[in-house]
């Protein structure tokens, strides 16, 4: 455990990616460091420690990334699942300044498995890390011990005291006392508040608490309401998130990337009345499944069933509980607790609209569609004939809410009057900056490596 020195010349408030980067950036240029992590040392790295990969632009093929993936077709991946709701000037910050990360990253101790390939299609737009998040946030870990900066487990701040367009001091409470400490500069990377339900529960209303949080519980919110409450520029909308459809048997907090469940593709998707609801087949899962979780959220209970058959077992990656499997239809409506005759009606409908499948492919959009059917269901629509048959339930799991504090292009923050001196953030703490809606895999890890590099440059810069 690191014993605090007298003087520091930035605090940085959190422990994942976004922090570490920062932490590892300001480091560099010669600046005294003292990250301060709210989570205890084995639960250290926040929701980083739950990730598995970085979403990188390219010209052309880039360690294990394929190809090329180009800033246009990156923006573009992005407006759509956003719907417009981003800033582009920042949005093309981060894209355009994440080929340049990569190798940044491996320099610092990151490794990157090789290129995947199956239904994740991600081989040319995503680069995984070998051992996951958990081992990238050990290798940073690493490189800012190496570096000099000093680091507080359990330490939870509780106060940043804004005096005019500076913070004076950071409070933190830390083995059962209150500290007070004096940086020069601070930079914020504490993500969002989704780990207090009551909070959720504001934003979007009684059906919150139906919701599980994939993510560390350690993400309150603390220091961003403080913040907010001292007139700080907000950025983005309390009910948007990053909230996808998981396995319903997950734990309320931290079931982590496990969790989630790849099988909509090649599913019906029901609520509790045995009904349709979405198309499940809009486009390949990592552009889409990020907006399961709003719509399983506006179902009754906030609960969906995933009905599958016996050819679509093997199509996606194995869930980490296994599914429900029953002989007939009915039997896994009972199991389930869904209408029995409901559900052999919707898939008896659903059936009826499928036509020719000889085109079917799993891990590209293949136009297999339904005919008539409301809704649609546009690709990979085959019958669900073949027994025996699987159901999952699917819940809303939050990674992280979207309001946040407003930066501009160098990661500072502001108020009405003007910019803060010495006051940055990065990561989810202000990815409503450019996350207006929707999710992008790994597109978090994209802006937390961006802007946890930027803060660390400028509040550097700042207190040098």
């Amino acid at each position: 455990m690191a014993t605090p020195k007298e003087a520091y010349d930035i605090a940085v408030i959190g422990g994942g990616n976004a922090a570490l980067c920062a932490a590892m950036t300001a480091a560099e240029s010669g600046a005294r460091v003292l990250i301060l992590e709210t989570a205890p040392k084995p639960y250290r790295g926040g929701n980083s420690r739950h990730t598995r990969n970085f979403r990188c632009m390219h010209k052309s093929p880039l360690g294990p990334l394929i190809e090329e993936y180009g800033e246009d077709e990156y923006l573009s991946d992005l407006l759509k699942v956003t719907g417009g709701k981003t800033d582009e000037y920042l949005a093309r910050l981060a894209i355009r300044t994440s080929e340049e990360c990569l190798p940044w990253m491996e320099e610092r101790g990151v490794r990157f498995q090789p290129s995947l390939s199956g239904t994740l299609s991600l081989a040319r737009t995503n680069a995984f890390f070998m051992g996951g998040g958990k081992s990238l946030v050990n290798a940073y870990y690493r490189t800012a011990a190496g570096l000099g900066a000093d680091v507080l487990y359990e330490a939870a701040v509780t106060h940043l005291e804004l005096n005019g367009d500076r913070i004076d001091w950071v409070d933190y409470t830390y083995e059962g006392q209150s500290h007070r400490i004096r940086p020069k500069a601070v930079i914020v990377a504490s993500g969002g508040f989704q780990a207090d339900t009551d909070w959720l529960t504001r934003a979007w209303g009684e059906p919150a608490k139906n919701f599980l949080i994939r993510g560390t519980p350690y993400n309150r919110g603390v220091v961003l309401a403080d913040l907010l409450g001292q007139g700080v520029d907000s950025v983005g909308d309390p009910t948007q998130c990053h909230a996808v459809a998981i396995d319903g048997r997950a734990p309320k907090y931290d079931g982590g990337i496990v969790t989630r469940l790849d099988c909509v593709p090649f599913s019906i998707v029901v609520n509790k009345d045995a009904q349709r609801f979405y198309d499940e087949g809009e486009d390949v899962w990592p552009k889409r499944y990020a907006i399961w979780g709003r719509l399983v959220a506006a179902q009754p209970d906030q609960v969906g069933y995933v009905i599958i058959d016996a050819k679509s077992l093997n199509l996606f990656m194995p869930s980490v509980f296994p599914p429900l499997k029953a002989d007939t239809l009915e039997e896994l409506a009972g199991l389930m607790d869904l209408p029995a005759n409901k559900l052999k009606a919707t898939i008896s409908e659903f059936n009826a609209a499928c036509g020719d499948t000889s085109g079917f492919h799993p891990t590209e959009l293949d136009g297999v569609a339904t005919s008539g059917l409301t809704p649609p269901k546009t690709n990979w629509a085959r019958p669900i004939t073949e027994p025996p048959f699987y159901g999952y339930s699917l819940r809303t799991g939050v990674t992280f809410t979207y309001l946040g504090l407003k930066v501009d292009a160098q990661a500072q923050c502001s108020t009405q009057n003007g910019k803060i001196k010495n006051l940055w953030a990065a990561g989810e703490t202000m990815a409503g900056s450019i996350l207006g809606q929707g999710y992008l895999a790994g597109f978090g890890m994209t802006i937390g490596t961006v802007f946890g590099r930027i803060a660390g440059r400028e509040a550097a810069a700042y207190a040098n």
